[in-house]
C-alpha cells in the first residue's frame, strides 16, 4: 500500500541546517562574541580587588559614620573589603597641613579612586594628581573654590557632590531670627584654613550682606581646634553675641557635643549644619544628610571604576534637607520653640 505522507526516517527527507546561513548568521555569530567577552570582563572585574583611597580631614575615631556611610553605599554596588575591594585610609587629625603629603602618599600607593571630602582635602587631592579619579563626598562650593569648572561639566579628574553650603547658611540665620526674633548680634563659629583666602572673603561679604537685610550683625569666632573653644565662648560673651551658627566643618562637627555644653552653658541658642550635631546636644540643625552624601558618593566611585571619566559626571547637589530640633537643649536654655519652626521640623529631640 502507497501512502502520499512523508516518511519522517526517510534519509532522502531535507534535515534541518545545523547553522543559519547568510547575513543572519554572522550577525548570530557576531551577537554570541559580544556575549562571551561580556562574560569574560564580568568575571575578570569580579576577580580583581579595586583599591580606593579615602582621605580624611579629621581622626578615625570622628570618621565612623561618613566612613561606615560609604562601605555601606560601596557594599550594595557588590564591592566588599576583603574580597574584590581593599581601602587606603589616610587620617590628618584635625591638621589641615598634613592633607598634601596624605593626599600625595595615596597617590603613590597607585590606588584606583581617591573619595574625600571637604574644600581642603579635596584642593589637597586635586593638587596631588591630575589623572587619578577623585570623588567628593561633600564639600560647599567646588566652583567657586577652583575644584571644577562647572557643576554641569566639571573637567579634569574630579566631582562627587556639593552641598552649596552658602544658601544654607543664610536658612540657619533667618531660622535664628525666627527662633530668637529679638537678637542682633549672632555668632559665627568657624575654623581657619576650610576655603582659600579669596574665597572665604568674598563668601564672608555675601553672608554679611544677608545677615543684615534681615537685621543681624555676625561676629565671626575663628579657631584652630578644640583647645581654642573655651577662648572662643569667653570671646563671644564679651561681644555681646545674643545667638551662635556653626561653620558645617568636618573638624567642628567632630567635636558637636563640645560645643553643644558651652553653647548651653554660656545660654547661646546656636543652630549648625549635620543633624548629628542636635543629637549631640545643639538646639537644631538645618542641612542635607551628610552620611547619605557619603553613602551617594559611593555611586560614583562604582561608575569610576566601570570606565566612566569623572569630567563627563555632573556634580550633584542634595534635593532634600533636614531641620532637626532638640527640645531637651531648648529646655536648658529656657526657651519655646515656636509652632511655626516646630511644624517645619524632619525631627524632634525630646
Amino acid at each position: 500500500m502507497t501512502s502520499n505522507s512523508p516518511n519522517l526516517l526517510d534519509s532522502r527527507q531535507p534535515s534541518s541546517p545545523t547553522f543559519l546561513s547568510g547575513g543572519l548568521g554572522l550577525a548570530v555569530i557576531f551577537t554570541l562574541g559580544l556575549f562571551l567577552v561580556a562574560l569574560a570582563a564580568d568575571a575578570q572585574q569580579a576577580s580583581r580587588t579595586y583599591r580606593v583611597g579615602f582621605l580624611a580631614t579629621t581622626t578615625q575615631g570622628n570618621e565612623l559614620s561618613p566612613v561606615a556611610a560609604l562601605r555601606e553605599g560601596l557594599r550594595d554596588l557588590g564591592y566588599v573589603e576583603g574580597r574584590n575591594l581593599a581601602i587606603e585610609y589616610r587620617w590628618a587629625d584635625d591638621k589641615y597641613e598634613r592633607l598634601p603629603a596624605l593626599a600625595a602618599e595615596l597617590v603613590q600607593s597607585r590606588v584606583d579612586v581617591i573619595v574625600t571630602y571637604g574644600t581642603p582635602g579635596c584642593l589637597a587631592a586635586k593638587k596631588a594628581t591630575t589623572t587619578i579619579p577623585i570623588v567628593m563626598a561633600s564639600v560647599g562650593d567646588p566652583v567657586r573654590s577652583g575644584l571644577v569648572a562647572s557643576l554641569a561639566r566639571p573637567g579634569g579628574n574630579i566631582t562627587g557632590l556639593s552641598i552649596q553650603d552658602f544658601e544654607l547658611s543664610i536658612k540657619r540665620l533667618e531660622l535664628l531670627k525666627e527662633l530668637v526674633p529679638t537678637a542682633l548680634r549672632v555668632a559665627h563659629l568657624q575654623v581657619a584654613g576650610t576655603q582659600p583666602t579669596d574665597v572665604a572673603e568674598a563668601l564672608q561679604r555675601q553672608e554679611d550682606a544677608a545677615a543684615r537685610s534681615i537685621g543681624l550683625q555676625l561676629q565671626r569666632v575663628v579657631v584652630r581646634g578644640p583647645s581654642d573653644f573655651a577662648d572662643a565662648f569667653s570671646l563671644m560673651g564679651k561681644n555681646g553675641a545674643q545667638a551662635l551658627t556653626v561653620a558645617n566643618v568636618a573638624p567642628l562637627g567632630a567635636y558637636a557635643a563640645q560645643i553643644a555644653a558651652l553653647a548651653t552653658k554660656h545660654r547661646l541658642p546656636t543652630i549648625g549644619g549635620g543633624k548629628g550635631m542636635a543629637f549631640a546636644g545643639l538646639l537644631l540643625t538645618y542641612g542635607p544628610d551628610i552620611s547619605a552624601l557619603h553613602r551617594r558618593s559611593a555611586t560614583y566611585v562604582d561608575k569610576i571604576l566601570k570606565g566612566a571619566k569623572p569630567a563627563d559626571l555632573p556634580v550633584e547637589q542634595p534635593t532634600s534637607f533636614e531641620l532637626v530640633i532638640n527640645l531637651k537643649t531648648a529646655k536648658a536654655l529656657g526657651l519655646t520653640i515656636p509652632q511655626s519652626v516646630l511644624g517645619r521640623a524632619d525631627q524632634i529631640i525630646e
